[in-house]
């Protein structure tokens, strides 16, 4: 039904998405309705699929940000802290920090600067997400998202916008105990979303969702 989802408006966009059972949680719905999508997509924002943004990246289908959104929300309260690792243009940031409200943190994190500043730049085109920013309760930061952000953790939750190659042990041990990460792997030919849980007592527990089709994490592209 993804491919019905799309709209005119960033509106018409989210409610064809909930029709469509894309979205099925409220607040998932409620936040991704305050976050003006076409602030953050260059071209036709408000279809559901993926879109480039430059230097290799993209952002994601509007169906699976509201796929991490879900996956994550028992972990997207008030006050939480939230890891967004290959954060890109900004936009799935941006519906986290609505998410864990005036008292949570996002920490959006990219390997390189111009799309740091491609996110800060979206950001600043609404008077809410200037607040967001200078407030700090939604930071971007240039890093290597293989290796988490240790000055931020723990966090709550984790979301990885790229294909990892591998399980990266140091993401599940940046996230509180309870936390949860959302993360696409890529297994041979084939990539697959895992949400990882880190119960209470520490433990780890790995559950394969669905196939995907995401840019991988790597270095830095050569320029």
């Amino acid at each position: 039904m993804a491919w019905r989802s799309s709209g005119s408006t960033n509106a018409g966009l989210v409610n064809n998405l909930a029709q469509n059972g894309l979205i099925t949680n409220d607040r998932v719905k409620d936040a991704m309705l305050q976050v003006d999508r076409s602030h953050y997509a260059p071209t036709s924002p408000f279809d559901d699929s993926p879109q480039l943004i430059g230097h290799q990246a993209t952002i994601s289908a509007p169906h699976m940000h509201a796929s991490a959104c879900e996956s994550l929300l028992p972990f997207l309260n008030p006050g939480s802290r939230v890891l967004d690792i290959g954060s890109g243009s900004g936009y799935l940031t941006a519906v986290f920090a609505k998410l864990v409200g005036e008292t949570g943190t996002v920490i959006g994190v990219e390997h390189i600067q111009p799309l740091v500043a491609l996110a800060q730049a979206n950001m600043r085109k609404s008077a809410d997400g200037r607040q967001m920013l200078d407030s700090g309760r939604v930071r971007f930061i240039k890093a290597d998202g293989r290796k988490g952000w240790k000055d931020g953790a723990p966090y709550d939750a984790i979301h990885v916008g790229a294909a990892a190659a591998e399980h990266h042990v140091e993401l599940t041990e940046q996230l509180k105990a309870p936390g949860r990460l959302f993360v696409p792997v890529a297994e041979g030919w084939m990539q697959h979303i895992y949400v990882v849980d880190k119960k209470s007592d520490g433990s780890v527990e790995r559950k394969k969702l669905y196939g995907v089709q995401y840019v991988p994490l790597t270095d830095a592209p050569v320029e």
